[in-house]
């Protein structure tokens, strides 16, 4: 997810996508510790795209 996507969400989307991609990111931890991932990669992907909602998030409490 971009930017300027994350940008255009609500408070309550924010938090609803940050929900969605902890879940994911679990998910994927946990099959990548059972078996490897094709694409190990997704777990940074999706760990800083969690980050960016997060951070989103937190700039729209503060202002």
């Amino acid at each position: 997810m971009k930017q300027s996507e994350i940008e255009k969400l609500s408070v309550a989307e924010l938090q609803e996508e940050i929900a969605k991609t902890k879940q994911t990111y679990t998910d994927l931890k946990m099959a990548h510790a059972i078996t490897p991932l094709d694409n190990p990669a997704q777990l940074r992907t999706v760990r800083r795209t969690n980050a960016r909602l997060a951070t989103e998030l937190t700039k729209r409490e503060l202002e």
